[in-house]
């Protein structure tokens, strides 16, 4: 009785200090120059980690078992790990790149999950035959953590395509535009003259600068989604070789072609292509970070797929929706 209602007490608290930190969020994004906001708005992550910590050990020693079992704790644990990347970069100079994709991130997946909409799935129920192992906390955990690695480094990725891309399309903006000019308002004489004057104004004004920060973020963005992104590699073959060994343990068979499986194995090979692209000198980062976008979409097919069905092996951990 008392751990229950540590835990419907926990549950309310993370609740509430999610929603004043989407407010500091948004009011730090609104307010760059502020500089209470942005330490308001670490502290109140901070207090909302260790509430999620308090909830997953609280549910850990009620129920006698890793809070593991279900869609609904997995959720509450991938949202532990998003706290746990975004405090990892904490004494670094860029935090600040990375915790505008791990803050959100974590964020809105406590948010969702303490909505009321998973309520069904918030009673743990006795563990099947095949989660009653040892390996429960290994596999499930290290699966958990690289989804969350995985997931972060390739919204960075994402964040670096969108700003190289906005950098093409402007040059396109600037070509036309001088298309424009030469084509219906002066000669080749008078273009060549405006154009000369042009660039002269553009090499002494701010617009240089821009694209040297702008050039800063890129690489920035691309470091640290190679980073995060390994990290999540190296969970992710830990979790699967876990996996194996236990499936031999419960079924028989180290690999079964299971849905869950397979769409693992397809999320190993697509992020061992980025890491291959990512490695080579000749190819851009922004060739990566297509690679890491398409992955960041098998991630959570591979994550929910399953679940939405109720196939398979791993059909334990059904997707429920009780809309209050």
């Amino acid at each position: 009785m008392i751990f229950s209602t540590l835990e419907h007490i926990l549950t309310h608290i993370s609740f509430s200090m999610v929603s004043v930190v989407i407010t500091l969020h948004l009011a730090t994004l609104l307010g760059n120059e502020i500089i209470g906001l942005y330490i308001s708005f670490e502290k109140g992550m901070i207090v909302t980690f260790f509430c999620i910590t308090g909830l997953l050990v609280t549910r850990w020693i009620y129920w006698k078992h890793f809070p593991l079992s279900n869609l609904y704790e997995s959720l509450i644990f991938l949202s532990w790990s998003f706290y746990i990347i975004h405090m990892i970069p904490y004494f670094k100079k860029q935090k600040k790149n990375l915790s505008a994709i791990t803050a959100p991130s974590a964020i809105f997946t406590q948010g969702f999950v303490t909505s009321g909409l998973l309520t069904e799935m918030r009673q743990s129920e006795i563990l099947v035959p095949a989660l009653q192992s040892q390996w429960l906390m290994m596999h499930v955990s290290m699966m958990v953590l690289a989804y969350a690695a995985l997931l972060c480094g390739s919204l960075l990725s994402v964040a670096l395509l969108s700003i190289t891309f906005q950098k093409d399309i402007l040059r396109i903006f600037e070509k036309r535009k001088h298309l424009l000019i030469e084509s219906f308002f002066f000669d080749d004489f008078q273009y060549q003259y405006i154009n000369e004057k042009g660039n002269i104004l553009q090499s002494a004004s701010p617009f240089s600068v821009r694209n040297y920060y702008r050039a800063q973020l890129i690489e920035q963005l691309d470091h640290w989604s190679y980073r995060v992104i390994s990290l999540g590699f190296i969970f992710l073959t830990i979790g699967i070789l876990s996996g194996a060994v236990w499936a031999n343990e419960a079924w028989g068979s180290y690999w079964n072609w299971d849905p869950k499986e397979t769409w693992a194995f397809i999320t190993w090979t697509i992020f061992a292509i980025y890491l291959h692209i990512r490695t080579n000198k000749n190819l851009q980062s922004a060739n990566s970070a297509i690679v890491a976008f398409i992955g960041f979409l098998i991630i959570w097919i591979c994550y929910f797929g399953v679940n939405l069905l109720g196939i398979g092996l791993h059909s334990y951990g059904s997707f429920t929706l009780t809309i209050n």
